[in-house]
This record gives structure tokens, sequence and C-alpha cells, in this order.
């Protein structure tokens, strides 16, 4: 709303009412001009009352919570925008680390079974070239027991190959090192045709039944991919 101007509007009315007197005649003067001053006074009296500004408070009033709301909003905005941000980072994080934990996990996977497979592929080398090779342990005698013979036979050949092996020494020269074939010269625990063969692992193979064992362990594996291999052609054929 504007503001509402009564200074013109006293004013003139009090000059409408002077005029009328004048044309009707002024009984009494004193009496009429005292009206009129009292019209002009109430005039002006009534200009003070319309110079309040109530319309612009209003305005003001309302402007300012407007303004308010505003700005109340804008930082809720703000804030909202702010624990987004806050959400998105943390998510982000933990996103990472997720990731992270999965390659370092297939990373170890990866590692053990290359390990187990390396592992394997010692164990099936130590069984192709002759078994444990650590038979420091074994002294060198003159003789051997049989039970001695076969103690060194457990600590060279593998465990689950050990008893297809000692069938197969068992019947070709019941666990005597020093057993000769009188028809072939077969020599050894294992027959090795000639006996010399041996030498290919050491130069003692006519005395050390550890050198026997280890020549035939690997004969077996190379011909026949294992003890039991051997064992099983032997079966078959009475000889491997």
């Amino acid at each position: 709303m504007s503001r509402i101007s009564v200074r013109g509007f006293a004013v003139a009315s009090a000059t409408a009412v002077t005029t009328v007197g004048a044309v009707v005649g002024v009984a009494s003067g004193s009496e009429q001009q005292g009206s009129a001053d009292s019209v002009e006074a109430t005039a002006a009296d009534s200009t003070i009352l319309a110079d309040i500004p109530t319309g612009q408070n209003v305005q003001a009033q309302t402007a300012s919570l407007t303004q308010q709301a505003d700005t109340q909003s804008a930082a809720a905005a703000s804030d909202a925008k702010k624990s987004a941000e806050a959400a998105a980072r943390k998510q982000a994080a933990k996103d990472a680390q997720a990731k992270k934990d999965a390659a370092d996990e297939k990373a170890k996977k990866e590692a053990e079974e290359k390990a187990k497979k390396e592992h394997e592929e010692k164990e099936k080398e130590t069984s192709r070239s002759g078994g444990h090779d650590d038979v420091s342990n074994l002294s060198v005698k003159g003789s051997y027991t049989v039970a001695e013979v076969k103690a060194m036979a457990q600590q060279i050949v593998p465990a689950d190959q050990f008893q297809c092996f000692s069938n197969i020494v068992n019947h070709e020269s019941t666990w005597n090192y020093k057993a000769v074939n009188a028809s072939s010269g077969a020599y050894g625990l294992v027959q090795a045709l000639p006996g010399s063969k041996m030498s290919s692992v050491g130069a003692d193979w006519q005395t050390n039944p550890a050198t026997q064992i280890k020549w035939g362990l690997s004969y077996m594996n190379t011909t026949y991919h294992s003890p039991c291999g051997a064992w099983a052609f032997w079966q078959a054929n009475n000889y491997y």
C-alpha cells in the first residue's frame, strides 16, 4: 500500500467550508472564524497521523522475514551439500579399502597356490631324481644288515612308493646289496644290468646300499614314472 497524504484533503475541506460561510453570510464572525481555525487544526493533526508509514513497516518486516527464510534455506542447502560430500568421501574410502583388501586376499591366495605348486613340482623332481637325497646320517660301513638297508631305503624312497619299491627289491635280491645274477651278471639290490650303470650315482655302487637305492629309484621313475608303476609292470612280466 502507498502512504496516504491527508494534508491536502484537510486544507481543501477547510477552504470549502469557508467559502460556504461567505456565501450564506457570517452571522457571527468570531464564532465562524473559530470553527475554521478548528478545522484547520484538525486537518493539521490528521496530517501528522497520516505521516506514519504503516505500509512501509509491513513491507520492511515482510522483506526481512523473506530474507531470513532465504538465508536459512541457503544454509540448509549448504549443510545438506556438505553432508552429501562427506558421505560420498566416506563411501569412496570404504570402497577403496574393500578393493585393496580384495586385491591383497587375491595376491595372498595366488602366492599360496604358487608356493604349493612349486612344492609339488619339487617333490616330483625329487622323486624323479632319486627321492630324498639327504642320507648324510647314514654312515659308510664295511657291511650292512637287511634291516639297515631297509632303513636306508625308507629314508630315500617316498613313503607312498616304498612298499612297491620294497616288493621289487625283495623279488630281485631279497635285500642283498651284493647279490649277483649268475646268468646275466645283474648286480645289487635292484639287479642293475650291468651293475656299472649305478656308477652314475656313485663310485661306491658295489659296496654302498644307499647308492644302489638312489639309482634304482631314479630308474623306476624314469622308466615307469614311479616304483608302483614299475611294480605293476613286474607283476605282469616278472621283470622290469
